[in-house]
């Protein structure tokens, strides 16, 4: 239950990730792949028609929505840099 909650919080602080995404994307030591990867797998989430549970149903049907979004997040904070993990105090112990 714990780790759920870290998880949900970690996504209403969205925009506090907002410079850091901006960041991440123009950092030079950053590979491309890395860069690549969370692009590509938002367009194809929002271009397949499939949902795990339909957002009809209010509540539970934005679970899968929000785990999408965790999921991408965390991953970015994961594969950056150690400065820019340090510019924005996010260390993995924190997020994860």
């Amino acid at each position: 239950m714990r780790k759920v909650w870290k998880r949900i919080t970690f996504v209403v602080k969205f925009w506090r990730f907002l410079p850091f995404i901006r960041d991440f994307y123009f950092a030079r030591d950053v590979e491309v792949k890395h860069k690549a990867w969370p692009v590509v797998f938002i367009i194809g989430y929002l271009l397949l028609p499939v949902d795990v549970i339909p957002d009809v149903f209010a509540i539970f049907g934005f679970t899968d929505d929000l785990l999408i979004t965790t999921f991408i997040l965390q991953r970015l904070v994961k594969i950056a840099p150690p400065w820019l993990k340090e510019k924005y105090n996010l260390n993995d112990k924190k997020l994860l």
